[in-house]
């Protein structure tokens, strides 16, 4: 999606899309998937009791989200 020189892309300001490789957009969209799917049905409930639903940091582990920056000598997934 790249843009013609001087048009401004107002869904991608900086142009992220274009410097993302194969795998960044891959992780990208796993991480809007979760959150459209396992978190956006608890946002309401969770404000509005102003607590966190421990099982999330679980699910996100189990996800593949968690330990991206962690290198994987120590565990962590291979991650930029």
């Amino acid at each position: 999606m790249a843009a013609e020189k001087n048009t401004f892309v107002w869904n991608d300001p900086f142009l992220i899309e274009d410097q993302l490789s194969e795998d960044e957009r891959m992780v990208r969209d796993g991480a809007a998937a979760f959150a459209a799917d396992k978190l956006a049905p608890r946002i309401e409930e969770a404000y509005a009791d102003e607590k966190t639903d421990p099982s999330i940091f679980r699910e996100m582990g189990e996800a593949g989200l968690l330990g991206i920056t962690i290198p994987e000598e120590y565990g962590g997934v291979r991650g930029q």
